[in-house]
């Protein structure tokens, strides 16, 4: 069973389609997903630091990657 959801938030998340972020991680049944990008948005539009926010792109992408290589061997 494939879950589109990983494909679309990782194409919003490399193009800056942060709308589309915010619509995905409502409606993700994915609820690590969906934290995951509230995170990132929440760290994207208020800044800690460039390090921080730096860091929750590369969790979201890190958990995109792992769930879509985990969809690939099952």
């Amino acid at each position: 069973m494939y879950n589109i959801d990983y494909d679309k938030a990782l194409y919003y998340t490399l193009w800056g389609q942060w709308d589309d972020l915010l619509v995905l991680m409502v409606r993700t049944n994915d609820d690590l997903l969906s934290k995951k990008i509230e995170q990132f948005l929440h760290a994207y539009h208020y800044p800690i630091s460039n390090e921080y926010l730096i860091n929750k792109h590369e969790q979201l992408m890190y958990y995109i990657d792992h769930a879509l290589l985990s969809e690939i061997n099952i």
